[in-house]
C-alpha cells in the first residue's frame, strides 16, 4: 500500500488541536466569543467539538484560507478537518450557528464558492491521502482534498494514472464531483467513469459509503451532479496503467482560424481514442499577438505517434512544436492567478462541430474573445447517458469563451462581450458546470436533461432537504425544474 504524505500547511497560527490530546477537541481558549459562529453567550462554546485546524479572522493563514483562485472572502470561521468525523462536527456546528457553508478542495472554482463572507469555509486540505487500497485491482483511495497533481505524482511510481484535469494545483474533489473532463477523456473517460466508491458525509451527519451496490442513488448524483449532496470525504478510483505519454503544443499562424478549426476537426474524427486534444484561440491581449494552439495528449497503442499526431502538423503553417515524450503527471501545469479583473467563462457541449458551428466560434474569437474547443467523443461517449449525472455523452466537442475585463467593468460591459457568444450557444446541446461562469437557472437546465435533474432534485431532497450544501450550482430539494428553488452561488469543492 502507497501512502502520501499530508500537505505542510504554510502560515503559522492556526488553531490546532491540543499536541497529545484527542482530535474531537479543539482549543477552547483561542474561540473568541465575539465572533460569529465562534460560540455562544452565557460560555457555551460550540466550537469546542471542532477538530483539526480553526481559523479565525486575523490569524497567520487566515487570509490564504479565505481566497479562492477567483475570489476572496471574509469568512467569519475557516476550519480544516482531518477526518470524517471532524467534517460531521464542522457541518454541525455551521448549522447550529445558522453559517452558510463553504466546501472547499483545491477553490479553483470559477465562481469562488469555496469561501463567502460571514460564514464557515470547510477546508479539505488535511485531507489528502493518496493510497493504492487493492493493487491487484488497481483501486485507488484518493482524499477529496488532493490536488491531481499530488495524485498523479504518488501513483507515477507504480506506473498508473488517473484521467484529470489540466493543472497540477486542482482540488480531486471538486472536478470529480463535476464529472471531470481531462487530458485523456477520449481514452479514460471522466474522472467519475473510473469511480467506484466514496465516503461521504451528509447534512445530517452521517457517514455513508456510496456506491453501484449501497447508496447507489447518492452515487449516481455524485458522479457529475456537484457537491449538492454531501461532503465527500474521498474517492476509491480505478487507476489506469499510464507511465510516459506524448504531450506538448503546435502553434499554429492564426491568420485563417476556420480552415485551421475545420482542418482539426476533420482529424480528430479519424484519429484514435488514445489521442486527445484541444485547440485554442486567442486574440491579442496583455501585450501579446494572436495564437492559435493545439495541445495535445497522446498514449502509445497500434496506431502509433506518426499516425496519431503527424496529421495536426500539416493543417496549418506551424511556428512551433513542442510535443515529446512526458512522464504522465508532467502534462499537469502549474496554474497562475488571473491579473486582477473581471473573468467571463462560458462553455457549451456540441453534438456536432459542423461548419455554422465553426463559424460562429470564429466570430467571438475575432470579436476579442478567446475560444477553445476541446474533442471529447471514444470512451466519454460510449458510456450510457443515464448510468451518471454527466448525461452528454453524444457530445463531439466542448467550446469555451473566455475574456478578462477591469476590475470596475460592469454587467452591461460584460453582456456587450458575451454578444456573439449567444450564437455558440445556441447550437449546444449541454453545458460543463465546472467550466461555467455563471449559475442561472438556465446553467442547471442546460446541463441536466429533465430526467436527469429529477433525480439529481429527488437525491437532493434525501440526502439534504435543508439545502444546507447550497453554495454550488444549485439543485433545490424536490423540485423537478430547475428555477423552482432560491438561487445560490457557484460550483465547487
Amino acid at each position: 500500500m502507497i501512502h502520501e504524505p499530508p500537505r505542510t500547511d504554510q502560515g503559522k497560527g492556526p488553531r490546532k488541536d491540543p499536541s497529545n490530546g484527542p482530535r474531537n477537541h479543539a482549543r477552547s481558549d483561542l474561540i473568541d466569543d465575539s465572533l460569529p459562529g465562534t460560540g455562544r453567550p452565557g460560555g457555551d462554546r460550540s466550537a469546542d467539538n471542532l477538530s483539526g485546524d480553526v481559523l479565525l479572522p486575523g490569524d497567520d493563514g487566515y487570509a490564504d484560507a479565505a481566497t479562492t483562485f477567483f475570489a476572496s472572502g471574509k469568512p467569519a470561521i475557516v476550519v480544516r478537518p482531518r477526518d470524517a468525523a471532524g467534517v460531521t462536527a464542522a457541518i454541525a456546528h455551521a448549522r447550529r450557528e445558522g453559517l452558510a457553508l463553504s466546501v472547499r478542495s483545491g477553490g479553483h472554482g470559477l465562481l469562488g464558492a469555496a469561501t463567502n463572507d460571514d460564514g464557515m469555509v470547510l477546508d479539505l486540505a488535511h485531507l489528502d491521502t493518496v493510497e493504492l487500497v487493492d493493487p491487484v485491482n488497481r483501486v485507488v483511495r484518493v482524499g477529496a482534498g488532493a490536488t491531481w497533481g499530488r495524485t498523479m505524482a504518488t501513483l507515477a511510481p507504480h506506473g498508473l494514472g488517473l484521467t484529470a484535469g489540466d493543472t497540477a494545483g486542482v482540488g480531486v474533489g471538486g472536478l470529480t464531483l463535476g464529472g471531470g473532463i481531462g487530458r485523456l477523456v477520449r481514452k479514460h473517460g471522466l474522472a467519475v467513469d473510473n469511480l467506484v466508491a466514496a465516503r461521504v458525509v451528509t447534512a445530517d451527519g452521517r457517514v455513508l459509503v456510496a456506491g453501484p451496490d449501497e447508496h447507489a442513488d447518492l452515487f449516481w448524483a455524485i458522479r457529475g451532479g456537484g457537491g449538492n449532496f454531501g461532503v465527500v470525504v474521498s474517492f476509491d478510483f480505478v487507476a489506469a496503467r499510464i507511465e510516459l505519454v506524448h504531450f506538448g503544443s503546435i502553434t499554429y499562424r492564426p491568420d485563417d482560424p476556420e480552415r485551421l478549426v475545420t482542418a482539426w476537426r476533420d482529424h480528430m474524427r479519424a484519429a484514435p481514442d488514445s489521442l486527445t486534444s484541444t485547440l485554442a484561440l486567442v486574440p491579442p491581449m496583455f501585450g501579446g499577438s494572436a495564437a492559435a494552439t493545439v495541445t495535445l495528449c497522446y498514449t502509445d497503442d497500434a496506431v502509433g505517434p506518426l499516425r496519431a499526431i503527424g496529421p495536426l502538423r500539416a493543417i496549418g503553417q506551424v511556428l512551433t512544436d513542442n510535443v515529446r515524450v512526458l512522464p504522465y503527471p508532467d502534462v499537469l501545469a502549474d496554474a497562475h492567478r488571473p491579473p486582477g479583473g473581471r473573468l467571463l467563462s462560458r462553455n457549451t457541449l456540441v453534438r456536432a462541430l459542423d461548419d455554422d458551428v465553426i463559424e460562429a466560434a470564429v466570430a467571438v474569437y475575432r470579436g476579442g474573445t478567446s475560444v477553445v474547443l476541446r474533442s471529447l467523443g471514444g470512451a466519454f461517449g460510449r458510456v450510457p447517458a443515464d448510468a451518471t449525472a454527466f448525461a452528454h455523452r453524444d457530445a463531439e466537442a466542448m467550446i469555451v469563451c473566455g475574456a478578462f475585463l477591469p476590475p470596475d467593468a460592469t454587467d452591461a460591459d460584460a453582456d456587450a462581450v458575451l454578444a456573439p457568444w449567444a450564437a455558440v450557444a445556441r447550437q449546444g446541446t449541454g453545458v460543463y458546470l465546472n467550466f461555467q461562469g455563471s449559475d442561472a437557472a438556465a446553467d442547471l437546465a442546460t446541463a441536466y436533461p429533465p430526467r436527469t435533474y429529477a433525480r439529481l432534485a429527488e437525491a437532493k431532497r434525501r440526502y439534504d432537504p435543508d439545502n444546507v450544501l447550497g453554495r454550488n450550482h444549485n439543485i433545490a430539494p424536490g423540485n423537478s425544474a430547475p428555477g423552482n428553488g432560491t438561487p445560490t452561488e457557484g460550483p465547487d469543492q
